[in-house]
């Protein structure tokens, strides 16, 4: 008997001790997945926003893989919402878009697992806190681990409030990207310490849209983070020409650029794809010149 109850015990302390190797295994992977976003000659990363099922899904499958083509290094996935309180007109309207044509979050889950038969480039899901609440969390990043997506951004959900989505994210192996804001002041070490994959630094007050200059000292953010962090830190919002690209890169790893994309494919619709390529490929380029 006492045979039999120490071997169960070892095989149960096997069995715990191979599933957190794989808990750290996968961990790592997810890691060094977001990691090669930023693994480019120069450092600097592009990463790329659009709506998912704006005009189509098969479109959205259609410009990720053309803009992976273009150069992007990361991709994020809008799942569309219907009070998406941190987007401006541009994307407000490509939300209505999508969701008019029918679009669900299943349905980005399907587009998610068609890139994933062509491409492993590193995907990230922007959405809002009450999609994701009422999908469940369980359900939602079982799902985001299965299909390969790699990190969520979630732009209404309070830094002292994450751990509520960061636990379930990280049992999943989905990073819970932080961000930080000019209203941050004060908070933006804390937030900065406890970040994963990469920092969205957020170079405008107000929501999501082009601007023709930025004029936020997005330098002295980015300074703040390095004194408590490594996590790369990437700029968004009110991007749009090359210049603004690579001017943000340089002081810090990366642009990200999400509210031009959406108006090419708003102006192109279903032809969008030659238009998405060759601006992506000048955004990636200005970004692939920095120092």
């Amino acid at each position: 008997m006492n045979d039999m109850r120490n071997s169960t015990q070892n095989n149960s302390r096997n069995n715990a001790m191979n599933s957190a190797r794989i808990d750290t295994q996968n961990d790592m992977q997810t890691r060094n997945k977001l990691s090669k976003v930023f693994d480019t000659p120069n450092r600097k990363a592009f990463i790329a926003f659009l709506t998912a099922g704006d005009p189509t899904a098969d479109c959205t499958v259609e410009y990720i893989l053309e803009m992976e083509r273009a150069g992007a290094d990361l991709i994020e996935i809008g799942i569309p919402f219907s009070d998406p309180a941190a987007e401006g007109v541009v994307i407000q309207e490509a939300n209505i878009r999508a969701l008019k044509g029918g679009i669900t979050t299943d349905g980005v889950f399907e587009i998610v697992r068609r890139v994933r038969e062509h491409s492993q480039i590193p995907l990230a899901f922007m959405t809002y806190a009450n999609p994701v609440f009422h999908y469940g969390y369980e359900k939602f990043f079982t799902k985001c681990e299965m299909l390969g997506v790699d990190a969520i951004i979630i732009p209404d959900l309070p830094f002292e409030e994450k751990e509520e989505m960061e636990i379930p994210a990280n049992a999943h192996h989905v990073a819970l990207i932080s961000m930080v804001a000019p209203t941050s002041e004060s908070r933006i070490q804390a937030i900065a310490s406890e970040a994963q994959g990469f920092i969205y630094v957020v170079s405008s007050m107000g929501v999501t849209g082009v601007r023709s200059e930025i004029k936020t000292d997005v330098g002295a953010i980015v300074e703040s983070i390095r004194k408590v962090t490594d996590v790369p830190c990437a700029v968004g919002f009110g991007i749009s020409t090359p210049e603004q690209a690579k001017a943000m890169a340089q002081i810090s790893d990366g642009a990200i650029v999400g509210s031009a994309i959406v108006k090419i494919i708003a102006k192109y619709g279903a032809e969008a794809g030659p238009e998405l390529y060759h601006y992506v490929k000048a955004m990636k380029d200005a970004v692939a010149e920095c120092v």
